[in-house]
């Protein structure tokens, strides 16, 4: 993208640099190019992305070009756009993200359907946990979605990592939700009462070793291996959830979690050997995402 001697006819209109980059990024691994192109170029000339079509005869100035070029060359070496712009969407909401905390997944989405499904059926208050918030997003959502059912609800945030609940206080903030989520530095639900949830909903580490050596490097340099991988060949922190969800949860209560679709069985035979105090889980069922993998299990305490 250079300039040296370029002619009005030569001349780098938004559409030729979108053009330029969407062939670069692709040649670099991007599974998503153009979409890459035109977040990054929004973000450098700070509009929205619908902005660049009236626009793609315009030449943009060289500041802009300058940080477009730097975010491009970043993009390239394989950083994840959602850090490189500092958001990401969810569930039609717009995340802020870092480098602390997991970028938000399409797969995770089908947590809240399940949960906003069961929550319409539900006699309100209810009280819900998000165990491994990280970004906040599922418990931000669901915040966000129980508003719009007009269903009273007190939801708890919780993380190990401090910086990652920082990113977790400033989405509850940016979308208003304070007065209904909770953010709460600690382990998994060891701060939430016996018996007092309605739905414990968790995105946990799930990633083994094995896998976690085989995934993308955009993945393994830049997002937190601590909220990706975890012992028992990826089911360690998953094991922990089901034994204190089986207390924490009422009776009829909801536990929600997403997990690797190599360990859909191992995660689904666990809940059938861990029992609440009041007997077995009940309507255990395990949900396909859209690329038909055993993503999301779903057990009742009864």
């Amino acid at each position: 993208m250079s300039d040296s001697g370029s002619t009005q006819s030569e001349a780098w209109t938004i559409l030729r640099m979108l053009q330029w980059t969407t062939e670069h990024l692709k040649k670099h691994g991007s599974g998503s190019p153009r979409l890459d192109a035109e977040v990054l170029f929004a973000h450098a000339r700070k509009c929205q992305r619908i902005d660049l079509y009236a626009a793609f005869n315009e030449e943009p100035p060289e500041e802009v070009k300058a940080v477009f070029r730097d975010l491009v060359k970043r993009r390239a070496s394989g950083e994840p756009v959602a850090y490189l712009v500092g958001k990401k969407e969810f569930f039609s909401l717009s995340f802020i993200v870092d480098k602390s905390c997991l970028i938000p997944r399409n797969e995770t989405e089908h947590i809240i359907t399940e949960c906003v499904d069961r929550i319409k059926k539900s006699q309100g208050p209810i009280r819900i946990a998000d165990a491994c918030t990280g970004s906040g997003c599922i418990a931000v959502t669901i915040a966000k979605e129980c508003k719009r059912l007009n269903v009273p609800a007190h939801i708890i945030a919780t993380d190990i990592s401090p910086q990652a609940l920082e990113v977790a206080k400033q989405n509850i903030q940016l979308h208003g939700v304070q007065d209904t989520v909770e953010s709460t530095l600690a382990d998994l639900l060891d701060p939430v009462p016996d018996g007092s949830l309605d739905f414990v909903l968790s995105n946990p580490p799930y990633v083994s070793e094995e896998e976690y050596e085989k995934l993308d490097k955009s993945v393994r340099n830049y997002e937190p291996k601590i909220a990706l991988v975890a012992a028992n060949s990826g089911t360690q922190i998953i094991e922990r959830l089901i034994g204190q969800a089986a207390l924490k949860l009422k009776a009829g209560g909801w536990l929600i979690f997403e997990h690797s679709p190599m360990n859909a069985q191992q995660c689904a035979t666990k809940i059938a050997q861990l029992s609440t105090p009041n007997g077995p889980w009940s309507d255990t069922r395990t949900i396909k995402d859209l690329a038909g993998l055993p993503r999301i299990t779903l057990a009742r305490r009864p």
